[in-house]
């Protein structure tokens, strides 16, 4: 399998709203105004390292993983590149961008556009990183405002760069108004979706998330399958749930075929993201077996 969105840091200094993130121990980071549970709680010493990640991922019997970005973590350029020298069959990485110009992508894979948190929102005046993601041959991974804010600047740079590869995240902010528009969006070739932090915004369904399970039906009745990848958001959905958990309530369902599955949680992402020969992921038993 190939997780389409973690998050990896060994130290977190970023920023919400104007107001400072950074670790507090035992898993917690001031949030802007608030203290927030930002890890699982045996992490304490803050730091969200690739080999706790890969430690997670080979338990869980996940091969690859696309590693994205957040301001709110801090630009985590200098760790991501490497990781991507360290581990270069396991990972791939993006550059963050930061409104300040097309960022430095030597050694990376893609590129990272926190979107709805853009002093611009439209996102046509990005182009030069648009522009620069097509020449390269790069990726685009993109966490979009709610709904339909995006969409239509969205749509004219994924024609505008058709051979561009462009992924939209949080499966489009599944759980606001609107959220279809942005899976119309793949409907254009060049452009797929994944479901990173799907169950943090089902969160107060919680586990198995039967309403999550059939937005990724409904999502698949807009655009097929074969447009859709699964992402977890490690690490912070790990503060409510396994990483394991993060995908057998999909694996789980029978409301999937097995055809499906393997589109959603392996294929798709492998050719999205060029990945090469992956590991086998051997099932590991466990002591409540």
């Amino acid at each position: 399998m190939i997780d389409a969105h973690v998050h990896l840091w060994l130290r977190q200094r970023g920023m919400v709203n104007g107001l400072p993130v950074y670790d507090l121990g035992n898993g917690r980071s001031q949030f802007g105004a608030e203290v927030c549970q930002m890890l699982p709680p045996y992490m304490t010493d803050g730091v969200n390292s690739a080999e706790r990640l890969l430690s997670n991922m080979d338990f869980a019997q996940v091969a690859g993983a696309v590693v994205t970005q957040e301001y709110i973590d801090g630009n985590q350029d200098e760790y991501l590149r490497q990781v991507r020298v360290k581990y270069p069959d396991r990972f791939r990485v993006t550059a963050l961008y930061e409104e300040n110009g097309v960022p430095d992508t030597h050694s990376v894979d893609g590129i990272k556009i926190c979107g709805g948190r853009l002093k611009n929102l439209d996102l046509t005046a990005c182009e030069g990183v648009f522009a620069h993601a097509a020449e390269k041959n790069f990726f685009i991974a993109i966490d979009m405002a709610d709904g339909d804010v995006q969409t239509g600047s969205l749509r004219e740079m994924a024609r505008q760069y058709p051979s561009l590869r462009i992924a939209i995240g949080h499966f489009g902010m599944v759980t606001r108004p609107g959220w279809q528009e942005q899976i119309r969006l793949t409907r254009l070739p060049n452009v797929y979706v994944e479901s990173g932090g799907i169950t943090w915004l089902f969160n107060s369904e919680f586990y198995p998330y039967p309403s999550a399970v059939r937005a990724i039906l409904e999502a698949r009745d807009i655009c097929g399958m074969d447009k859709l990848m699964w992402g977890s958001d490690y690490p912070r959905t790990m503060t409510a749930i396994t990483y394991r958990m993060s995908w057998d309530f999909i694996d789980k369902s029978p409301l999937l075929t097995d055809a499906e599955k393997r589109q959603f949680f392996h294929t798709n992402a492998q050719a999205f993201y060029r990945f090469g020969a992956l590991p086998d992921m051997p099932y590991i038993h466990h002591m409540a077996e």
